[in-house]
Protein backbone atom coordinates (compact mmCIF):
# COMPACT_ATOMS: atom_id res chain seq x y z
CA UNK A 1 0.00 0.00 0.00
CA UNK A 2 1.48 3.39 -0.97
CA UNK A 3 2.44 5.88 1.71
CA UNK A 4 -0.15 8.59 2.36
CA UNK A 5 0.91 11.89 0.86
CA UNK A 6 0.83 14.84 3.21
CA UNK A 7 0.15 18.18 1.53
CA UNK A 8 0.33 21.62 3.14
CA UNK A 9 -2.45 23.96 1.97
CA UNK A 10 -2.01 27.61 2.98
CA UNK A 11 -5.10 29.64 2.14
CA UNK A 12 -6.75 32.36 4.24
CA UNK A 13 -10.26 31.68 2.89
CA UNK A 14 -11.81 29.01 5.11
CA UNK A 15 -14.42 27.76 2.65
CA UNK A 16 -11.90 27.26 -0.14
CA UNK A 17 -9.42 25.56 2.20
CA UNK A 18 -12.02 23.17 3.61
CA UNK A 19 -13.49 22.32 0.20
CA UNK A 20 -10.12 21.39 -1.27
CA UNK A 21 -9.12 19.44 1.82
CA UNK A 22 -12.33 17.42 2.03
CA UNK A 23 -12.38 16.71 -1.70
CA UNK A 24 -8.78 15.45 -1.74
CA UNK A 25 -9.48 13.23 1.27
CA UNK A 26 -12.72 11.84 -0.16
CA UNK A 27 -10.92 10.94 -3.39
CA UNK A 28 -8.19 9.21 -1.39
CA UNK A 29 -5.57 11.46 -2.96
CA UNK A 30 -3.75 12.72 0.09
CA UNK A 31 -3.97 14.07 3.60
CA UNK A 32 -4.30 17.83 3.28
CA UNK A 33 -3.13 19.83 6.28
CA UNK A 34 -4.81 23.24 6.38
CA UNK A 35 -3.20 26.49 7.47
CA UNK A 36 -4.90 29.88 7.39
CA UNK A 37 -1.70 31.86 7.86
CA UNK A 38 2.04 31.79 7.34
CA UNK A 39 2.68 31.46 11.08
CA UNK A 40 0.49 28.36 11.35
CA UNK A 41 2.05 26.88 8.20
CA UNK A 42 5.58 27.39 9.55
CA UNK A 43 4.64 25.70 12.82
CA UNK A 44 3.19 22.75 10.90
CA UNK A 45 6.24 22.50 8.63
CA UNK A 46 8.50 22.23 11.67
CA UNK A 47 6.45 19.31 13.01
CA UNK A 48 6.13 17.10 9.93
CA UNK A 49 7.49 16.45 6.46
CA UNK A 50 5.22 17.39 3.57
CA UNK A 51 5.25 15.90 0.08
CA UNK A 52 4.12 19.19 -1.45
CA UNK A 53 2.57 22.54 -0.67
CA UNK A 54 -0.05 24.79 -2.21
CA UNK A 55 0.39 28.34 -0.96
CA UNK A 56 -1.79 31.40 -1.54
CA UNK A 57 0.39 34.48 -1.92
CA UNK A 58 -1.00 37.92 -1.21
CA UNK A 59 0.12 41.34 -2.32
CA UNK A 60 1.33 43.48 0.58
CA UNK A 61 2.26 47.12 0.79
CA UNK A 62 1.05 49.99 -1.36
CA UNK A 63 2.21 52.11 -4.27
CA UNK A 64 5.75 51.45 -5.43
CA UNK A 65 6.31 49.30 -2.33
CA UNK A 66 3.70 46.71 -3.35
CA UNK A 67 5.08 43.19 -3.47
CA UNK A 68 4.03 39.61 -2.93
CA UNK A 69 4.76 38.05 0.44
CA UNK A 70 6.99 35.08 -0.44
CA UNK A 71 8.47 34.64 3.04
CA UNK A 72 6.87 31.24 3.62
CA UNK A 73 8.31 29.90 0.37
CA UNK A 74 11.75 31.16 1.38
CA UNK A 75 11.43 29.46 4.77
CA UNK A 76 10.36 26.15 3.21
CA UNK A 77 13.18 26.27 0.66
CA UNK A 78 15.72 26.99 3.41
CA UNK A 79 14.43 24.02 5.42
CA UNK A 80 14.65 21.70 2.44
CA UNK A 81 18.28 22.65 1.87
CA UNK A 82 18.95 21.29 5.37
CA UNK A 83 17.12 18.01 4.70
CA UNK A 84 18.15 17.62 1.07
CA UNK A 85 14.57 16.75 0.10
CA UNK A 86 13.09 19.18 -2.43
CA UNK A 87 9.37 19.80 -2.03
CA UNK A 88 7.11 20.70 -4.95
CA UNK A 89 5.28 23.96 -4.30
CA UNK A 90 2.37 25.45 -6.24
CA UNK A 91 1.17 29.01 -5.81
CA UNK A 92 -2.36 30.43 -5.71
CA UNK A 93 -2.50 34.08 -6.80
CA UNK A 94 -4.99 36.67 -8.02
CA UNK A 95 -2.73 37.64 -10.90
CA UNK A 96 0.63 36.63 -12.33
CA UNK A 97 2.73 39.70 -13.01
CA UNK A 98 6.09 39.42 -14.76
CA UNK A 99 7.76 40.44 -11.50
CA UNK A 100 5.98 37.73 -9.52
CA UNK A 101 6.79 35.08 -12.12
CA UNK A 102 10.47 36.05 -12.08
CA UNK A 103 10.57 35.87 -8.27
CA UNK A 104 8.86 32.47 -8.34
CA UNK A 105 11.32 31.10 -10.92
CA UNK A 106 14.18 32.13 -8.61
CA UNK A 107 12.49 30.03 -5.90
CA UNK A 108 11.99 27.00 -8.19
CA UNK A 109 8.20 27.41 -8.41
CA UNK A 110 6.81 26.30 -11.74
CA UNK A 111 3.08 25.99 -11.00
CA UNK A 112 0.93 29.11 -10.57
CA UNK A 113 -2.83 28.72 -10.23
CA UNK A 114 -4.80 31.90 -10.81
CA UNK A 115 -7.85 32.67 -8.68
CA UNK A 116 -10.66 31.99 -9.30
CA UNK A 117 -9.89 28.45 -10.42
CA UNK A 118 -11.70 25.18 -10.88
CA UNK A 119 -11.27 22.67 -8.08
CA UNK A 120 -10.10 20.13 -10.65
CA UNK A 121 -7.02 22.25 -11.43
CA UNK A 122 -5.96 22.26 -7.79
CA UNK A 123 -6.68 18.55 -7.36
CA UNK A 124 -4.60 17.76 -10.47
CA UNK A 125 -1.76 19.79 -8.98
CA UNK A 126 -1.95 17.90 -5.68
CA UNK A 127 -2.09 14.58 -7.53
CA UNK A 128 0.96 15.63 -9.54
CA UNK A 129 3.01 16.02 -6.35
CA UNK A 130 2.88 12.26 -5.95
CA UNK A 131 2.80 11.27 -9.59
CA UNK A 132 -0.88 10.31 -9.27
CA UNK A 133 -3.76 11.08 -11.58
CA UNK A 134 -6.68 13.12 -10.28
CA UNK A 135 -9.95 11.20 -10.08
Amino acid sequence: MPETMHILLVEPETLLRRTVSMTARSLGMSQVHEAASTDVALRMARQRTFHGAVIAVECVGSGAGRRYDLGLIDELRAAESETGRPMPIAILADQATPTLLAELRERRISRVILKPFRAKVLLETIAGFGGQKAA
